[in-house]
């Protein structure tokens, strides 16, 4: 079924609390703000989003949007995740339901980078642990397993935004950089800042003396980084390194990047001497009970997945997530588009009543001539367009700039066209009309 709505996105509903001055701004735009407290499961958000109509959901990382919640939801026509994460959301059911997933690569970056840096320095002096002790009655002053970071090298797993800036903050300590990313861009810019590269993740193992983890849920070839560190992986920290390496290892990105007892093991043998970890393969909806799967080790310190939640951050991510919202509704710009990272699309300054038309449709030979053929047969003279395809999931977006808006027959001929056309009644996913005010 082709979802269609007509004008400026109408309704929101936002969960998992992200700031609320999310809520003003949206109100701003002309959009009903719809927010609840509950952390709701798979169904209670299908049950929400049938009963309420919203035509975009807002969320952070924890509550998963499936096929079934967008079976439920037939008005909805975008996810904006609050957050860089986007694994919570199954894209492809969305791209199949002409539902459009943006995130925020950006906002949240800085709290991240410091809680990473507050980590490492905290691991190699033993704060964690030696806080605990002094206010048991404790007053060890003992050297022991006490490091300095300056001249240590660290390993940066993944040199995206985070991982680049938690480089750079390092360098600045007096620490080497060396990293791994199987995008060449990515290691331009790293040989670039002056920082070595290797070929394999045991080899940024073996060389560095901590690990910082910053990849995110898929490489650049779409495929899942579930399980990308092994047993055998931690046991090669700091093997390359003298004896008194600090061996620390952060995971600030992912949970099921590894087992959780695979790096407890570690731990056990002395490969890796302290951890600290913010993401887990199971985090509660809520804040808890949860099973914390490192509560018996003391080595290793434990942060409920709050790399983003700082007073700072939170407005910066509902400010970003807003404008990102603002050019989607009253404009069909993309940009932050999970479907295709760092995509930016959009028509600049479109005149003043004109029609702007959004089409996501298959892939398939014909939808798109499907498109031009009803916008030249009802007359109108099509100003401008854009197009891109995201390959991987099998849809494409069509903006298009027309002097007129489209009649509902007009529109529904699209659909029409598209499925002679192509044989597919569901190859146009979704279509949306805005005039220009």
């Amino acid at each position: 079924m082709t979802r269609t709505h007509p004008g400026p996105l109408q309704k929101a509903l936002v969960v998992e609390a992200p700031d609320p001055v999310l809520d003003e701004l949206l109100r701003a735009q002309g959009i009903e703000v719809d927010r609840r407290t509950q952390v709701p499961d798979e169904g209670a958000l299908a049950d929400w989003l049938q009963s309420g109509g919203h035509d975009v959901l807002f969320k952070r990382s924890r509550v998963p949007v499936t096929r079934a919640v967008l079976e439920a939801a037939p008005k909805l026509v975008a996810v904006q995740l609050c957050c860089i994460g986007d694994d919570s959301v199954d894209k492809r059911a969305c791209a199949d339901h002409g539902v459009l997933v943006f995130n925020d690569p950006v906002s949240n970056g800085r709290s991240v980078v410091e809680l990473a840096i507050a980590h490492l320095i905290a691991l190699s002096r033993r704060l964690f642990e030696t806080y605990d002790h002094t206010r048991a009655g404790g007053f060890d002053k003992s050297q022991t397993e006490r490091f300095e970071v300056q001249g240590r090298v660290l390993g940066v797993l993944g040199l995206g935004n985070i991982g680049r800036a938690t480089a750079r903050a390092a360098e600045a300590l007096g620490m080497h950089i060396v990293f791994y990313d199987t995008r060449e861009v990515a290691r331009e810019v790293g040989v670039e800042m002056g920082w070595q590269a290797v070929d394999t993740i045991d080899e940024l193992f073996r060389k560095s003396d901590a690990i910082t983890v910053h990849v995110s849920a898929e490489d650049v070839q779409g495929h899942s980084n579930r399980a990308l560190l092994s047993r055998d992986t931690f046991a090669q920290l700091a093997a390359d390194r003298p004896g008194t390496s600090p061996r620390l290892f952060i995971n600030l990105a992912r949970g099921f990047l590894y087992e959780p007892d695979d790096l407890l093991a570690a731990i056990d043998a002395g490969q890796v001497r302290r951890a600290a970890v913010d993401v887990y393969p199971d985090e509660p909806r809520g804040s808890g009970p949860w099973d914390n799967p490192y509560a018996r080790e003391p080595r290793v310190a434990t942060t409920p997945h709050l790399g983003a939640a700082t007073v700072d951050a939170q407005p910066r991510i509902a400010r970003r997530v807003a404008q990102t919202i603002r050019g989607f509704s009253h404009r069909g710009a993309i940009r932050d588009c999970v479907l295709r990272p760092r995509l930016t699309l959009g028509l600049s300054d479109p005149p003043l009543g004109s029609a702007l038309l959004s089409v996501l449709h298959g892939t398939v030979r014909g939808s798109r001539k499907a498109i031009q053929d009803a916008v030249f047969e009802a007359g109108v003279s099509n100003l401008s367009t854009v197009h891109q395809d995201f390959e991987e999931y099998g849809v494409a977006y069509d903006l298009l700039s027309l002097d007129r808006p489209l009649t509902d027959a007009e529109l529904r001929r699209i659909v029409a066209d598209a499925k002679a056309l192509t044989g597919d009644a569901g190859t146009v996913r979704s279509l949306r009309q805005v005039v220009v005010r």
